[in-house]
């Protein structure tokens, strides 16, 4: 009868808690727990990590993590799909109508499960350990250390420009991974030694890149606009838009709103959750959509898509074209601050994955250590940070961008299905409920399926998408070889 029970804790501890009417995990200590949030201690996550991050820290890790340096580099390859501004515009509001779809359904799931792994416990509560596992497993040998090594690349091409130096020319072109994998290890440093310390980077480094980003959008609009008169007509030019187009267009930008679900990794560690995670996730998704419309929206005051279609750096060439070579460095600047804090996000959020998952006995117990002086998860940090090094100093920036947005889209489509499974079970009690239900989780669960679909039928992204896709796939074995397997042993 033990060794069942045992069982069942470990099928879906949180499922365990509800049914089986158990005290929380800050009980036998005797940690108050909040009323507003039942079972869960206000101080201390169920898996040890103290609770520090306020609401404004939280709206700071979704915004820093999500604008990095897609919307300086991305309107170019989107241009290219899309030459026309309606159509460039139109994909920039359809991805963040998704994004916000998902979003609002995650503010659902996350103030009913306010535990760190966000993503992934939605899906383990809905779908099962298997499926969680494999989201795990995504994260470890692809998803994060393709998303860092893809963030870090960019900092570090605009950190060698800066210098002085053309990154595209040996042999700065090979310093460019060197540099890299350098700042992942020291964000990786700042979060080691504390969730304050990296806070306060991802506060500072928000409010810069925010800031910067809305001058350059201030002086196209003041300098720029009054000259060109705008180059927003004709709106959609013969051929500038086509179904299949549209749909690579859409990644491009989806890759770019990346991150806004990011803040539910570290959940377990929000103050307040139950109120806090869903208001950081609106506030905070809704506020990055408006900034990207803002910024297309300026280099079109300034350029025609022609000229954006051939700038790989359009945000510099707006400055230029403004300011000089004063704004080329004004703008290089600023992109090195957004892509540093956005790698920050990055190193803050994903661990809390693997953390999770070894907290759930689905990987090696160590990596749910919690450091006893910085009460970070410190063996989770230096496990990612190592992962994420080796994979920028043998890939480039387009490989480790690609196997990122294929990898992750499934899961996120997991995580907003998962409402639906959730809303059945007893003892469910969110304390906000996504509006629009079910259409507004249905709206992002198709788009993402549409555009997995479009990946494998379109030739030039079939193969890698495939090869992605195969890659989660080898965890299933692995999984029934390693804790499947373990599993079995300790219910006989």
């Amino acid at each position: 009868m033990a060794s069942g029970l045992k069982l069942l804790a470990r099928v879906s501890p949180l499922q365990y808690r509800l049914r089986m009417a158990q005290p929380d995990y800050s009980a036998a200590s005797g940690a108050s727990t909040s009323p507003e949030t039942p079972g869960f201690d206000e101080t201390t996550s169920p898996g040890g990590l103290p609770r520090r991050i306020g609401l404004w820290t939280a709206v700071a890790i979704l915004v820093g993590s999500t604008i990095g340096s897609g919307i300086f580099r991305s309107p170019a390859g989107i241009a290219t799909k899309l030459p026309g501004p309606l159509p460039l515009l139109a994909v920039w509001v359809m991805g963040g109508l998704f994004a916000l779809c998902g979003a609002l359904t995650l503010a659902e799931a996350a103030s009913a499960f306010p535990e760190t792994g966000g993503v992934y416990v939605y899906i383990r509560e809905a779908w099962g350990r298997l499926t969680a596992f494999l989201f795990g497993w995504s994260e470890l040998v692809m998803i994060r250390a393709a998303a860092l090594g893809a963030i870090s690349t960019t900092f570090s091409e605009y950190f060698i420009r800066v210098t002085g130096h053309d990154p595209s020319i040996a042999p700065y072109s090979q310093y460019v991974h060197y540099v890299a994998a350098a700042a992942i290890l020291i964000t990786a440093v700042f979060n080691y030694v504390g969730v304050r310390t990296a806070g306060t980077v991802q506060n500072l480094t928000t409010l810069a890149k925010v800031g910067g980003l809305l001058f350059i959008v201030l002086l196209a609009f003041s300098l720029g606009l009054p000259k060109t008169g705008g180059h927003y007509t004709p709106v959609a030019p013969p051929g500038s838009f086509s179904v299949a187009g549209f749909g690579l267009a859409l990644v491009s930008v989806l890759w770019v709103y990346d991150g806004w679900a990011d803040v539910s990794f570290v959940a377990g560690e929000v103050e307040n959750p139950r109120k806090n995670l869903p208001r950081a996730l609106i506030i905070g998704t809704s506020g990055i959509i408006v900034i990207y419309l803002l910024a297309n929206l300026a280099y079109l005051a300034v350029l025609p898509v022609d000229e954006i279609r051939n700038s790989k750096l359009v945000a510099a060439d707006v400055a230029d074209k403004l300011m000089g070579p004063a704004g080329v460095a004004f703008v290089a600047t600023v992109v090195m601050i957004s892509t540093f804090g956005g790698l920050n996000g990055s190193m803050f959020t994903g661990p809390r994955i693997l953390f999770a998952m070894a907290d759930d006995d689905l990987l090696f117990k160590a990596m749910a250590r919690v450091h006893p002086r910085y009460k970070t998860p410190y063996v989770s940090i230096t496990v990612v940070a190592i992962l994420a090094a080796v994979f920028v100093l043998l890939g480039t920036f387009e490989q480790l961008a690609d196997a990122f947005v294929t990898a992750i889209v499934p899961f996120y489509a997991l995580a907003v299905a998962s409402v639906f499974v959730l809303r059945k079970r007893p003892g469910y009690d969110p304390s906000f409920r996504v509006p629009g239900y079910p259409i507004v989780p249905l709206i992002f669960i198709v788009s993402t399926a549409m555009l997995l679909i479009n990946a494998v039928v379109d030739p030039s992204s079939r193969w890698a998408t495939v090869g992605v896709l195969g890659g989660i796939l080898v965890g299933i074995p692995v999984y029934l070889l390693t804790v499947g397997r373990r599993q079995n042993r300790e219910a006989v």
